[in-house]
């Protein structure tokens, strides 16, 4: 199995468009992409260029013509049961990875199928073809039961401008807060964020004055601006950080979220954490008052993502991941 291209001798990866951020940091990697838009339950039906820009060296195509390329791919990456089914013919290697705990997953698939059926399905699949299965995080990993390969998602701090904070004024990014409160712990949001100035951004139809950004540069220039990002989460249902958490926090902006096992924030150091809606709000107050305060924090938030999400660390283990799917799938060839 060599897995190249056969019309440019390089080799190239087909991956399923989960949500555009996640898809774009691929492009580090070194291959072509592929990748297959047009799927079911997304906003839109293209990539999303509001989100980010196509990543280097990749084309876009339907899900009709990955089934029939001639592209031999070096590896298929998928993102749940269903991608793996929707390209179930095809013989390559196969890298599933896990964005979601398996109970958030249920949630919002509005399954009724109980958690150990849906372990043991994905399981039962992934042993059958041979497959690789990794995971954002070991809180995602172990709720699924796949902790063997962990690999967090980079940022590059450099894609981001000198951080400003001029703006006094809060900022979150989320898609969907409607059918995600539970998730997003949104009534802890409303108490403590109450009558304070917080610019929310992304997909959220029905919120008045809420909308997506235009284009990766002007999100950039939001997070340079404004004075502190929001994350708050549900601690069985989320991470303590997302990845516009570490984008936040790459453009040298200081987090304030509830306490959770998983947030990279260091209380008082590069942000603040309570699960007290009062304490929140005077946090808020804090940093709206004095932009010397969230400067210094910013940095140390920046510093943060250079140590533990940086794009080498993610390009390294990612790579790994993917060569750890080709040797499996041989051995399944050999067997054969």
């Amino acid at each position: 199995m060599q897995g190249e291209n056969s019309q440019n001798n390089k080799k190239t990866l087909l991956v399923f468009n989960c949500h555009e951020s996640w898809v774009y940091q691929l492009g580090s990697l070194g291959y072509d992409l592929d990748i297959v838009v047009g799927l079911v339950g997304r906003h839109k039906l293209a990539w999303d260029e509001q989100i980010r820009p196509l990543p280097a060296n990749s084309r876009l195509v339907t899900l009709s013509e990955a089934r029939s390329s001639s592209t031999c791919y070096y590896c298929i990456i998928t993102h749940n049961i269903i991608d793996l089914l929707d390209i179930k013919r095809r013989p390559e290697p196969r890298l599933n990875v896990l964005h979601l705990p398996i109970e958030a997953r249920i949630i919002e698939d509005k399954s009724d199928i109980a958690p150990e059926d849906m372990k043991g399905k994905l399981r039962q699949y992934i042993e059958l073809i041979c497959g690789r299965v990794s995971s954002g995080a070991l809180f995602k990993g172990k709720s699924w039961g796949f902790t063997d390969d962990i690999v967090v998602f980079g940022s590059d701090v450099g894609d981001y401008p000198a951080y400003s904070g001029e703006i006094a004024s809060g900022l979150r990014i989320c898609n969907y807060i409607g059918i995600r409160k539970q998730f997003l712990l949104w009534q802890l949001h409303e108490q403590a964020f109450a009558g304070l100035p917080v610019r929310i951004v992304g997909y959220n139809p029905g919120m008045e004055g809420v909308g997506p950004s235009k284009n990766w540069d002007d999100l950039k220039r939001l997070m340079r601006s404004h004075r502190f990002y929001i994350h708050t989460a549900n601690p069985d249902l989320e991470d303590g950080y997302n990845m516009a958490t570490i984008e936040a926090m790459s453009a040298g902006m200081p987090v304030i979220g509830n306490e959770h096992p998983g947030s990279p924030v260091r209380h008082g150091v590069s942000g603040f954490l309570s699960n007290d809606p009062k304490q929140l709000g005077d946090y808020a107050r804090m940093l709206l008052a004095d932009r010397e305060l969230a400067v210094k924090m910013g940095a140390e938030a920046r510093r943060t993502v250079l140590e533990q999400f940086s794009m080498d660390k993610f390009r390294a283990a990612f790579l790994q991941s993917i060569e750890t799917a080709r040797a499996k799938a041989q051995s399944r060839t050999a067997k054969l």
